[in-house]
Formats: structure tokens, C-alpha cells, sequence
């Protein structure tokens, strides 16, 4: 059995710094908010709590940040739009207010990618919550 020759191609490990721009994580943890929600005629009636929680991969500019608020992606402006998206009238699942909550990070063209948890908190009293979780995606 013979071996074949080397190959006079030289492989060099790929510079990681220049592969992937640089990301920043901005979350909001346990956001709770009264909501309309739910499909059941006792869920239509009144609010329940619900707990938010989401995480956004936000691509870092080149450019160092100035200390300025237009620099980065703020969390208050995203709290703010959650709290309306909420306040606008009833959604009948979790999933739709989740998409809705992603739709609205992902507008800033500078999140990469977002990850949403609805849970409703209130609907069986032997567990703590229930809902969903979502990850989506700008693309380009």
C-alpha cells in the first residue's frame, strides 16, 4: 500500500478576529407585565402576568463606542415598545406575543439574532409558568 504525497496547499488556522464581526449581548431578565392574553373566555375578560425575557446577539461597529446612547441598541427604547406592544389589546397565544416582540428587535438592523420567552404565569397552580421560547434571525 503506497501513501499518496502531500498536498502543496499550506492550510492556515482562520484569524477569528476577522472571520466574525464582534458581538454585544443586550437583555432584558423578568420582565413582568399584565396582559391580555390567552384563547380562553376567562383569559379575554381580564389581565394576566406574564414574564418576558429575551436576549439580543447585537453586531458590535467598528467604531469604538463614543459613551453615546446612539452607539448601542438601548434596552429602554425595547422595554418601552414591549410594554405597548402588551398595552395594544389582547393577543390570543404566547407565540404570537413573542413573534411580535422579536419582530420589534429586529427592526435595528444591528441585532443579529433575538431570543424570546413568553411564559404566563398564572395558568396552572402546581407549575411556576408556561410558554414559549423563540429564536429568530436578520438575515443579510
Amino acid at each position: 500500500m503506497t501513501t499518496s504525497s502531500k498536498s502543496s496547499k499550506t492550510l492556515y488556522p482562520v484569524d477569528q478576529q476577522q472571520a466574525q464581526p464582534a458581538v454585544r449581548r443586550v437583555f432584558v431578565k423578568d420582565l413582568v407585565l399584565a396582559a391580555l392574553i390567552g384563547v380562553h373566555r376567562h383569559e379575554k375578560d381580564g389581565r394576566q402576568r406574564v414574564r418576558i425575557n429575551l436576549d439580543m446577539e447585537v453586531v458590535e461597529s467598528e467604531d469604538p463606542i463614543q459613551d453615546r446612547l446612539a452607539d448601542v441598541v438601548c434596552y429602554e427604547d425595547v422595554v418601552t415598545a414591549i410594554r405597548a406592544l402588551v398595552a395594544a389589546g389582547h393577543i390570543n397565544l404566547v407565540e404570537s406575543l413573542a413573534e411580535l416582540v422579536a419582530s420589534r428587535c429586529l427592526k435595528d438592523r444591528r441585532v443579529r439574532k433575538v431570543r424570546v420567552r413568553v411564559e404566563k404565569l398564572d395558568v396552572f397552580a402546581d407549575a411556576s409558568s408556561v410558554g414559549v421560547e423563540i429564536e429568530r434571525f436578520n438575515l443579510g
